[in-house]
Parts: C-alpha cells; structure tokens; sequence
C-alpha cells in the first residue's frame, strides 16, 4: 500500500477488532468517515487469518474509495497489551491473538505506521472527542458488547496504567466466590452479568423456570431476549433486571473510586436500555456516594457503533510515534 494524501487530507485506517464483527473504516482528521465496512472476525487458532483479514479490509476500503489513500492504521484490540501496545497479552474473546505481536505484524505486511490500542479506551476517546462526553476531561466509558468493555480518561488523559491494563471494567469481580467462571480465569466478572453473551446465558439457563415464555424453542439471540423483554415476557425482563443490577453495582464502585464527571455506556448492548436503565440507577443511588451519585451524569453513548473507529482514528492523528509519520 502507498501512502497518498489526496485533495481531502491523509486517512487512517481504523479498526474495531471485536470477538464477533470486524468493522474497519477510512476517517479524516475531522472525524469524517469515507469508507466503511462490516465483515465477520475470522475464527481459528492462527493469529494470521485476523492478519490476513485486516490486509483484506484495508484493501477493500481503498477499493471502494477509488484509490490508495491510507497513510497509518489504528487497529482496536479486545482485550490487554503489553505496556508499548505491541503485543496482545490476553483477548478473552479473541484467544488467537493471546501472547501475538500484532503490531510488528501488521507493519510488515502494510508498510505503514501502525497504533494498537484497547477497543474500550479507543471509544472513551471517541466519546469525549465527538459524542457524549465532548467538553468533559473526567470520562469513563463502559461498552456493553460480547463482553464488557471500559475506558478511563482522568484530566483529558487516557488512562493506561501500569503495563497498559488499567480500564478492564468487565472484569471487575461482583461474585468471585460463586458466579459463573468468566473466560478471564476468574469468577463472577461484571461481564458476566451485563454483556451480551451473558443475556444469552442468563436467559438459557431460566428457561425451564419460564415454560409459557416466548423464549422457549427461539434461537436466543440478545436480540430475541430484548424483542421479547420489550413485549412484558418475565423471563427477558428478569434476565435485564439482572444486567441492569450487576451494572449499577460497578458503576457505583467506580464513582466511589474516581468521581468522573460523565460515565457514557455504549455498545451493542446498551440498545436494551429501557429495559435496563432503571435497575442500573437504583443499585447506583443505593450504593454510591450521595453527593457523587447527584452529580455525575451517566448517558447513552450518541457515536454508536463507530464510537471506537472514530477515537482510533482521533489517536493515531495526535500520537506523537505516529504523527512525525503521518
């Protein structure tokens, strides 16, 4: 790929590497996208299919804009890097990468710059860049999607943490001593509880206790649990309730801890927020600090799905390592 600048500026390739869907996108320093496509996440053992398929996309994007205009790629993991955000140390959803250095890879095989960077913190960025959280410096970002994302950002700063893994709120044990085992090694996670995934689960294991719900004999998706929650069934109802609980009690926690100003809640899963919202609200009223819990403002995320392709882009523009490239 050759690096062309065009009448309309430099893009950025960007990426939400999710453990369900690649969406891949061509986006300007404005925040405009150009391009944009979905594709299922390659599944296999072998790092090099995911490779392969970010090559492919790239590729595609290029093709449908009528020419080679990517000057530097800016690929969103779900999961923890390594402290230079090199290397895949552990993606949950995605365990082909796990232990993979993914950036030297994809440096080979596109000869352009490179940024790799959590999903979660990329659509905190993106939020406080362009959606909900805009002219906020204290934001925590919580994605609600196969698993259970989350990004922090204190004083307009990302926070990374010591060895890049601060900001894994989905993994924030509720019920280590008897919640169900979460692929992380742990028990009882938050994304146990409030993902995607989870909806499914929770809703599957219910359903002998529910035999007249409009569940029984559907392939449960978390959208039939939603479709059947938003017509009164007592079994999806339940199974938000439960979300929304387990969601409110973390959300107080991280209040009580860092006080942020705006916490966005995004994600595939944050479509269900009728039926949530108000079970998340009281755990947070019960269990935060009153005079934190009356002025944090807690609000859906309003750049959608492109929240993270979107804060990828936005990073790799101001990234010191990239920008004397780009």
């Amino acid at each position: 790929m050759t690096e062309q600048n065009g009448p309309h500026g430099k893009l950025v390739f960007a990426v939400d590497l999710g453990g369900t869907h690649l969406r891949g996108a061509l986006v300007d320093e404005q925040g405009t996208i150009h391009v944009q496509l979905k594709e299922e996440t390659p599944k296999g053992d072998s790092p090099d299919l995911v490779v392969n398929a970010l090559v492919d996309a790239a590729t595609e994007c290029e093709r449908r804009l009528g020419t080679e205009r990517i000057s530097a790629c800016s690929i969103l993991v779900p999961g923890t890097l390594d402290q230079n955000n090199e290397v895949v140390l552990q993606a949950p959803n995605l365990e082909s990468l796990d232990h993979f250095a993914l950036k030297s890879a994809l440096k080979r095989r596109f000869q352009l710059p490179v940024l790799l960077e959590n999903d979660a913190n990329a659509a905190a960025v993106g939020e406080m860049w362009l959606g909900a959280a805009r002219g906020t410096r204290d934001v925590i970002c919580i994605t609600l999607g196969t698993g259970v994302g989350g990004g922090i950002i204190l004083d307009g700063k990302l926070c990374s943490g010591t060895g890049g893994s601060a900001g894994e709120i989905g993994h924030i044990s509720l019920d280590p001593f008897g919640g169900p085992p979460c692929k992380c090694g742990n028990n009882g996670c938050l994304e146990m509880y409030s993902s995607a995934t989870a909806i499914v689960r929770m809703a599957r294991e219910r359903l002998s206790d529910f035999p007249d719900s409009v569940l029984q004999g559907q392939c449960l998706t978390a959208k039939t649990v939603y479709d059947a929650g938003k017509g009164g069934d007592a079994l999806a109802l339940g199974v938000f309730k439960t979300g929304g609980d387990y969601l409110g009690v973390a959300i107080a926690n991280l209040i009580n801890l860092l006080g942020p100003e705006v916490i966005v809640i995004g994600g595939g899963a944050a479509n269900a927020w009728d039926l949530f919202e108000s079970h998340m609200r009281e755990q947070i009223n019960k269990r935060a600090f009153p005079s934190l819990a009356r002025t944090v403002k807690i609000k859906l995320a309003e750049c959608g799905d492109n929240a993270g392709l979107l804060g990828a882009a936005h990073l790799a523009f101001v990234s010191d390592e990239l920008s004397s490239q780009l």
